[in-house]
C-alpha cells in the first residue's frame, strides 16, 4: 500500500478470499477497505457477534414492513446510526432510499459520506431486498 494512503486502513477483503497465486488472504486497502467495512456493518445483525453484541445494523427487521414514508425514515435512521457508531473513518453520512425497483422487491440505499482523513466524498449503493433470499451481494 502507498504510504500516503496507509492511514485509511487495511484489512481482510470481504467476502474473504484466498489469492490463488500466493495462497494468502486477499487484503482490502484505503477507500475499498472502508467500503467493505460499510457492507459488513449493514449485513451484520445486532447481537450476531458475541463479543460485540451492539455491532451491526438491524435491517432484517424491516423486511416485511410496508414500504411507505415511515419505512424509509426507519431504514435511513438505522443505517445512519450504525455507520456513525461503527465506522469512525467516515463523517457526514447521508442516506436516501430509491424505490424505483420496488416492484422487483428491492429498494436501494444510497449512502453518501466523506472520508475523514482525506475529506473526499464517496458513495455506495446498497441493495435492500424486501424478501429474504432474493438477492446476492
Amino acid at each position: 500500500m502507498d504510504d500516503s494512503r496507509a492511514f485509511l486502513g487495511r484489512g481482510f477483503a470481504f467476502p474473504p478470499e484466498v489469492d490463488p497465486v500466493t495462497g494468502r488472504f486477499v487484503m482490502a486497502e484505503s477507500e475499498e477497505d472502508i467500503r467493505q467495512s460499510i457492507y459488513i456493518i449493514l449485513m451484520t445483525r445486532k447481537g450476531e457477534r458475541a463479543m460485540l453484541p451492539e455491532f451491526g445494523c438491524n435491517l432484517q427487521e424491516y423486511i416485511f414492513d410496508i414500504p411507505d414514508a415511515a419505512f424509509e425514515r426507519r431504514l435511513i435512521r438505522e443505517v445512519e446510526d450504525a455507520l456513525v457508531d461503527f465506522e469512525p473513518r467516515i463523517r457526514n453520512v447521508s442516506v436516501s432510499v430509491d424505490k424505483r425497483k420496488l416492484s422487483d422487491g428491492v429498494v436501494y440505499l444510497n449512502i453518501d459520506y466523506y472520508i475523514r482523513a482525506t475529506n473526499n466524498p464517496n458513495n455506495l449503493v446498497f441493495p435492500y431486498y424486501l424478501e429474504e433470499g432474493t438477492g446476492e451481494l
